[in-house]
């Protein structure tokens, strides 16, 4: 790398920000920042809960793919004009600061203790006659999914505080996806919560808000995460936050009113549809859904734009990012899948054909420079 190499940091080793860190390390000099030493593919998780393998290509070392830039393993604490600053007390200087910081999640440090951990989860099922599931949201109904067809003997129940599952997106998803845990014997009670603070390490009884008592060996709690943001607050970027912690950004995926800062996923305050004024007959309030391949795409704007940027090329050259409707797939299992397309939506074998199988691991991977497949080398 050339000793004027323009200096392009990127916070978060996620989805999106691992993009951008492979996708510049040979045009700039690119500096990543995650508290983790690896990048997950998170949507192949639930996956790997009920088979610890399948995390053997899902967790991925950040210096596999970012072979020609830094990394440092720690969270961003502040960021100035010119600077971030890590909470290990590293200072880095930056021409060009991008955002991916996503949604809060405790995970180990390393990928050894990420793999660990799965198999920790996966003896916790097998070892488990009745397991209750905290959240109807994707991943309460994926996990629900993910058990009941891997291990059909097990008594599972699934507890939502919402009306119906899948509250983000249509109700057909929900009320679809509800008949086909049933058809696998999967109780589901909506509209009720679990206290777990009111239960003790060991006790297999949990109460629900509506005073139901449910008996289960353990539990998942699979609830929406907090946005990684709050730290932002103390930072140049703190008027730059909507109502709900998210990033506020302009077309071209810049944080508004700045030139030299980027932000990408699920922290960006992205509109589902239109940029600036929509037309009456659509709201500008409802935001884009959160989802790994839409980070992805927004990953890729931010590339193509930095490169221009770099290059020198002219500002009409850098490339506008285009909201996206509600479309979603839901994995059901390891053959099914209910999926939200923009005029219809489906479940059974055709969607899970789509996704459930290998869950875009194998894609993901060569997104990524990496083989799709791996041969496990046991050390």
């Amino acid at each position: 790398m050339k000793e004027d190499s323009k200096r392009v940091v990127i916070i978060g080793g996620g989805v999106a920000g691992s993009l951008v860190a492979k996708s510049l390390q040979f045009h700039a000099h690119v500096t990543l920042v995650d508290p983790k030493e690896y990048f997950e593919i998170t949507w192949a998780s639930l996956r790997s809960m009920v088979e610890p393998s399948f995390a053997e290509r899902s967790v991925i070392n950040h210096r596999d793919y970012l072979i020609n830039g830094d990394i440092i393993t720690s969270n961003a604490a502040n960021v100035t004009e010119t600077e971030v600053v890590t909470a290990n007390g590293r200072r880095i200087v930056y021409d060009y600061l991008v955002i991916a910081t996503g949604h809060e999640d405790r995970v180990p440090i390393s990928r050894s203790g990420r793999l660990d951990k799965f198999k920790e989860d996966n003896q916790k099922i097998k070892s488990a006659h009745s397991i209750l599931i905290i959240g109807g949201g994707p991943t309460g109904v994926e996990l629900a999914g993910e058990i009941a067809v891997d291990f059909p003997d097990k008594k599972i129940t699934l507890v939502h505080k919402g009306s119906r599952l899948l509250e983000f997106i249509g109700a057909k998803a929900g009320d679809k996806s509800l008949k086909w845990l049933k058809s696998k014997n999967v109780v589901v009670k909506l509209e009720q919560s679990v206290d777990l603070n009111a239960s003790t390490d060991g006790q297999k009884i949990y109460q629900t808000s509506n005073g139901e008592t449910i008996e289960a060996d353990c539990h998942f709690l699979c609830i929406g995460k907090p946005l990684s943001s709050a730290w932002l607050n103390e930072t140049v970027l703190k008027n730059d936050l909507d109502v709900q912690g998210r990033i506020k950004v302009d077309e071209k995926l810049r944080v508004n009113g700045r030139s030299n800062i980027f932000a990408i996923g699920d922290i960006t305050d992205i509109p589902q549809l239109c940029w600036g004024k929509c037309p009456k007959s659509l709201n500008s309030e409802t935001k884009e859904l959160k989802q790994g391949f839409l980070a992805q795409q927004q990953a890729n704007v931010v590339v193509n734009n930095l490169k221009v940027i770099i290059e020198g090329r002219r500002e009409c050259k850098m490339e506008t990012y285009k909201p996206h409707s509600a479309l979603a797939i839901v994995s059901l299992g390891r053959k099914e899948a209910v999926a939200q397309f923009p005029f219809l939506t489906v479940i059974g074998r055709i969607p899970g054909l789509i996704k459930s199988r290998d869950l875009f691991v194998g894609k993901t991977r060569k997104q990524m420079g990496l083989n799709p497949d791996i041969e496990i080398i046991l050390t």
